[in-house]
């Protein structure tokens, strides 16, 4: 699909098909999802099907993952009008920080951090995050969060893909994704049919 096209019927999810596979390997995430941020109607839909079940929610703060959660999340944070707030991999901040370690969707150990001054017991936060694939990148956000003090409205990403980790989120916090459901098995199987449009 063209980057900049606008179909006519723009249902949930209609600018997956603009995300791209991967062609560099394993050492890599199976899609690029940020090639839809070229697309301005692809964004704002993107951010409308996130924010969807958060209409009656309480929102004082939006935080986002470093990195592609910053993008997805500042873009919800300006569609409601409030703060984002950055939670960073580690090093990064010149300021006091609170930290927490994790194992990503590599396998491989990090740790991320997220400044002091702002959280705290009655902020209540939407955390964003481009994908959720093994859930331990969120599941180290919400700690870091609640551990300040602060209270997980919920958690809003792309895609949350059916692994032991994306299914603890489903069942312990109020999330939204972007997935029809006709398509939660295509993202399950990390390959979805729209990739055939690519050439390698």
């Amino acid at each position: 699909m063209d980057v900049f096209a606008i179909p006519a019927d723009r249902h949930k999810g209609w600018y997956l098909s603009l995300t791209a596979p991967n062609t560099k390997g394993p050492k890599f995430a199976w899609l690029d999802p940020s090639r839809l941020y070229c697309n301005s109607q692809a964004l704002t839909d993107c951010v409308r099907d996130l924010l969807s079940p958060f209409h009656n929610d309480t929102i004082d703060l939006v935080a986002g993952i470093d990195a592609m959660g910053f993008i997805l999340g500042a873009s919800v944070a300006t569609t409601i009008g409030k703060g984002f707030l950055a939670i960073r991999k580690a090093g990064h901040l010149c300021v006091t920080t609170q930290n927490q370690s994790y194992t990503d969707y590599t396998g491989r150990e990090k740790t991320m951090e997220v400044r002091l001054d702002v959280l705290q017991p009655g902020v209540r936060v939407l955390l964003v995050d481009q994908w959720i694939e093994t859930g331990g990148t969120m599941r180290a956000a919400i700690q870091l969060v609640e551990r300040l003090g602060a209270t997980v409205v919920g958690v809003a990403a792309m895609a949350i893909e059916n692994t032991e980790g994306g299914k603890w989120i489903k069942e312990n916090y109020k999330f939204s994704h972007c997935i029809p459901e006709e398509l939660q098995s295509q993202i399950d199987q990390k390959y979805l049919d729209s990739f055939k449009s690519f050439s390698n």
